[in-house]
């Protein structure tokens, strides 16, 4: 069986009054150069029966299920399936203009890249102007990851999201990238790790994918769950990127913006956890940072005094029982 020039992975759980928005923007994709791998990780809703009603007259589209997984497993079953010299990655809520995907992997077929980057553009579904997620002007042509990389964080523009990528399969594979299961905010150490191990990326300006501003509204028992699931997930970050950071020590200044990525991202656990209902809860979860060295990692990446006054603000509040 030949293989498709590009695969496209599309987790799907419980998005069924926006899923078939995306399935429009999926059925534009020509069906003899593409394979569409829909990941049901265990929907509730009526989205088994879109997808199933959806793929039943398109021999390149299937439906992988899973029990519910998170964004990561599901992220990770398409990988494993995967068959397209090029993969990229949709979220199911969202949707793209006719050609995005196609264009990108083009790019990296012309230009035998590692990754191409795109852009996209804030969908607020008519409640204000949408506008484009990136309007810098990084380096033209072909570039290491690494120096789009820097651009970005010296610019502090860099966003992680991994649907404005399309990568080249065998490379995914080669570097035996995957995404850790039972995060949220996944796409920073993905992101990050790519962007240092591509030698050829190239980006495209143009705002093809729509990513969906949703409003939300959780009860407050799960309020106070999902954000401790980010207050583990901001950690963990904190810790991948410490290690990213230590491994180009060979380049002072990247390190250096990569330590204040690190810290920045780090410091959004101390306003997470500002926002859980029961001061008891929130007392506990600084004591926890203090204890488990989350803190104390903070502080030695630090590169400017504001964020190291944040730190220093947060650990005597968890000393003497403040929430």
């Amino acid at each position: 069986m030949v293989a498709p020039q590009l695969s496209l992975v599309v987790p799907v759980y419980n998005v069924a009054p926006f899923l078939p928005r995306c399935l429009e923007s999926l059925a534009t994709e020509p069906t003899e150069t593409t394979e569409v791998i829909l990941v049901d990780d265990g929907s509730t809703d009526d989205g088994p029966a879109i997808l199933a009603d959806w793929v039943r007259q398109r021999p390149h589209a299937r439906v992988v299920r899973q029990p519910n997984g998170g964004l990561s497993a599901a992220r990770n079953a398409g990988i494993a399936v995967a068959r397209g010299h090029y993969l990229g990655f949709v979220d199911s809520d969202d949707y793209y203009e006719a050609g995005y995907y196609g264009r990108l992997a083009a790019l990296c077929e012309a230009h035998a890249l590692d990754m191409a980057v795109g852009n996209a553009t804030y969908h607020f579904e008519g409640r204000r102007d949408d506008y484009p997620v990136y309007t810098d002007e990084p380096p033209a042509g072909v570039v290491r990851g690494r120096d789009l990389l820097r651009h970005r964080l010296r610019a502090r523009t860099l966003l992680h999201m991994v649907w404005m990528h399309v990568y080249r399969r065998a490379w995914i594979e080669r570097h035996a990238m995957r995404f850790e299961p039972g995060l949220i905010h996944e796409d920073v150490p993905w992101t990050t790790r790519a962007l240092l191990l591509a030698e050829r990326v190239a980006y495209d300006p143009t705002p093809g994918y729509r990513y969906r501003q949703r409003v939300r509204r959780y009860a407050p028992q799960d309020a106070d769950r999902r954000l401790q699931s980010i207050i583990d997930s901001a950690a963990h970050n904190a810790r991948v990127l410490a290690g990213l950071a230590q491994s180009v020590a060979d380049d002072p200044e990247l390190q250096r913006l990569l330590r204040w990525q690190l810290v920045d991202g780090g410091l959004s656990i101390f306003h997470k956890i500002r926002q859980l209902s029961g001061a008891p809860a929130r007392r506990e979860r600084l004591r926890r940072a203090r204890r488990d060295g989350v803190l104390a990692l903070l502080w030695r990446n630090a590169t400017e005094v504001a964020q190291r006054r944040r730190i220093a603000r947060n650990y005597l509040k968890s000393l003497i029982g403040l929430a």
